[in-house]
């Protein structure tokens, strides 16, 4: 009996499959075997589209975030921050893709059309172009971070609710020696960490849109200087 010929594939085919995998199973799961089986190809196969696990990585962060919304009408400011969020809710779709190391500047096609999406929204500011650059990365490392910090603390919630509860500030109550950090002992004291869930959905949401706006005001009071 002769066996089916095995489908043609291609580097867009592999990494869809790899994405595919990740989205199932988590990034761990993905390897080159696991990736050929999702395919139904042979592993040596990929090797001829795709060099490596590394390669594939980066072709698999690259795709993840899919293609940038269209920036709505308004100032910078609306648009960058608009912006912001965008890249906030695609890594939150697949936060596995903040796991991937990153090894150089962008060169992906969607990571570009990112960028060129973020300066576009700086259009009419009197920024040089090298402080557009500078914008647009301190504000994507801002989002990342928060991405990050979200995603790791969303794990240790569903590991360990009652170490957000009010458990957190009575805690801290009596580790905190106002003697030898007077600023955390006058935010304990005021009850700041006195609180049911630490990590509501909504507070999280609203420390993200606060830290934005500090950002974007500090971005507004340079163009005020320039202008």
């Amino acid at each position: 009996m002769k066996r089916g010929r095995k489908p043609t594939i291609d580097a867009a085919d592999i990494t869809r499959a790899a994405i595919a995998v990740a989205d199932a199973e988590g990034l761990a799961a993905v390897s080159m075997a696991r990736v050929a089986q999702e395919l139904g190809n042979a592993t040596m196969a990929l090797y001829r589209h795709v060099k490596s696990k590394d390669e594939l990585l980066t072709l698999m962060g690259d795709a993840a975030m899919g293609e940038p919304p269209p920036l709505p009408d308004g100032g910078w400011r609306e648009r960058l921050g608009f912006w912001a969020k965008a890249v906030l809710g695609a890594i939150g779709r697949r936060p596995w893709s903040l796991q991937i190391p990153v090894s150089g500047p962008p060169t992906g096609p969607r990571s570009l059309a990112w960028f060129d999406s973020a300066l576009g929204a700086l259009d009419g500011t009197p920024l040089e172009p090298g402080e557009k650059v500078g914008v647009v990365m301190g504000l994507l490392t801002f989002v990342q971070g928060e991405a990050r910090l979200s995603d790791t603390l969303t794990r240790g919630f569903e590991d360990n609710p009652a170490a957000f509860s009010r458990q957190y500030g009575q805690a801290l109550r009596a580790l905190v020696d106002p003697r030898k950090m007077p600023s955390l002992a006058q935010v304990v004291e005021a009850g700041v960490f006195d609180v049911d869930d630490l990590y509501a959905a909504e507070d999280v949401a609203a420390e993200f849109d606060f830290g934005l706006q500090l950002f974007l005001e500090g971005v507004a009071a340079h163009i005020g200087r320039r202008s």
